[in-house]
């Protein structure tokens, strides 16, 4: 840790498109672009073809899909029909120094995320990147360090930020219904990853191990998207079973679970958890408390959002003691992408609660309109480099360490 933060230190951190880093990472865009009325168009490469065929590019009235590639045949054929396109390369090498790209999606492995976006940067290339942008702090810098220096855009397709419960969430704290948030918490349950650890001729694929933790930008964006506080400290503790799946992979990762208990910038407490195995039902869930206002994703069964509010109202415990009784009530979170936040072409239901019409029109809009996107680097770095070191702190039976931060200018 000490020697990444001398290292940080000496970087020469600068502000983008004249606004400091620190405030347009502590105060992120709660709306999103304007509906397009601009012809320009931009023409984007697609790198990847199992998620990055999910999204909806062709549908951008202020985008063409120029080029598609993947290592495999049939996945670039699947590209090809996913988004019309008839342009297709064999490798994100070739397809780099197309002269015709100005923006790319990569929906590559996870450990090949930073190098891949680095080549694309110095390629001349605007970044569109799956999650999470970085497996060590070491590649966190080395990406920040080279968007910097490009000027280009960087942007992160985390699906959390546009669901259409905390698209709800963010409405509320703009609105100041929570009051303060006092605490927090978020989780994401993937039981079964093991199924995956393995292709069907029992290679090892990039999931093998992998650190529930370096994959934490699920979680932690239930928080940092909406209220834009940083998550400074960190002690984490892991699970695991000593499973022979566990052996002998890459990452030498022993958890098959981690919960990580976060402090923030504004002194409140987080708790993430992130899990692999067990008796789990799939969950990507977060809470708010507020001193006025509580909001609850829902829990197992139970479908329905919660909102919790304070009133001036007496009722009765369990104990028969008189107290102030708060009002606990459904919520029904509105599909936000039937609204005019998206061009008509792209006002449907979509990946992930309905949020990658969402990612692509942020990452369109934002080159349309020369501005940063809402997941910006400082944003995607705040969600990724955090779970990085809570995995760390797990591998040190819950030593509290420091997150460091990649939003000041040094």
């Amino acid at each position: 840790m000490n020697k990444i933060e001398q290292s940080l230190n000496r970087r020469k951190f600068i502000s983008m498109a004249g606004i400091g880093a620190t405030a347009l990472a502590i105060a992120p865009r709660y709306t999103f672009g304007e509906i397009p009325n601009s012809d320009r168009k931009i023409r984007v490469g697609i790198i990847g073809g199992g998620f990055g065929a999910s999204f909806h590019f062709h549908e951008h009235p202020n985008c063409i899909v120029e080029a598609v590639s993947d290592l495999r045949v049939d996945r670039r054929e699947i590209l090809m029909k996913t988004y019309k396109c008839s342009k297709s390369y064999e490798s994100l090498e070739n397809l780099l120094l197309d002269p015709k790209i100005e923006a790319v999606f990569i929906a590559t492995p996870a450990p090949d995320h930073a190098r891949h976006v680095i080549s694309s940067l110095k390629a001349g290339k605007h970044v569109l990147c799956a999650v999470p942008a970085a497996m060590t702090l070491e590649e966190c810098a080395d990406i920040l360090n080279t968007v910097q220096r490009t000027g280009l855009t960087y942007m992160m397709a985390e699906t959390t930020v546009y669901q259409q419960g905390v698209i709800s969430a963010k409405k509320f704290y703009k609105e100041g219904k929570f009051g303060n948030i006092f605490s927090a918490a978020a989780e994401y349950n993937h039981p079964g990853l093991e199924t995956l650890f393995f292709d069907n001729k029992g290679k090892p694929t990039w999931r093998h191990g992998l650190p529930p933790m370096n994959y934490p930008t699920h979680s932690t964006a239930f928080l940092i998207a909406v209220t834009g506080e940083r998550l400074t400290h960190v002690s984490a503790m892991g699970w695991g079973d000593d499973s022979p799946l566990l052996k002998n992979n890459p990452y030498k990762n022993p958890f098959w679970n981690e919960t990580a208990f976060f402090k923030t910038n504004r002194g409140n407490p987080f708790r993430v958890e992130v899990n692999w195995k067990g008796a789990l039902q799939g969950a990507e869930r977060g809470e708010w408390r507020g001193d006025k206002m509580s909001f609850y994703y829902p829990q197992g069964e139970n479908k329905e959002y919660i909102v919790v509010k304070v009133a001036d109202k007496i009722g009765q415990d369990d104990a028969g003691f008189k107290r102030e009784e708060n009002i606990v009530e459904p919520y029904k979170v509105p599909l936000w992408w039937q609204t005019d936040m998206l061009p008509e072409p792209m006002r449907h239901n979509s990946g992930h609660s309905g949020s990658h019409t969402f990612i692509t029109h942020e990452f369109i809009d934002s080159l349309v309109n020369n501005r940063q996107p809402e997941v910006n680097i400082y944003e995607a770095l705040a969600y990724t480099a955090p779970g990085i070191v809570a995995h760390q702190s797990a591998l040190k039976d819950g030593e509290h360490m420091k997150i460091p931060s990649f939003d000041k200018i040094k």
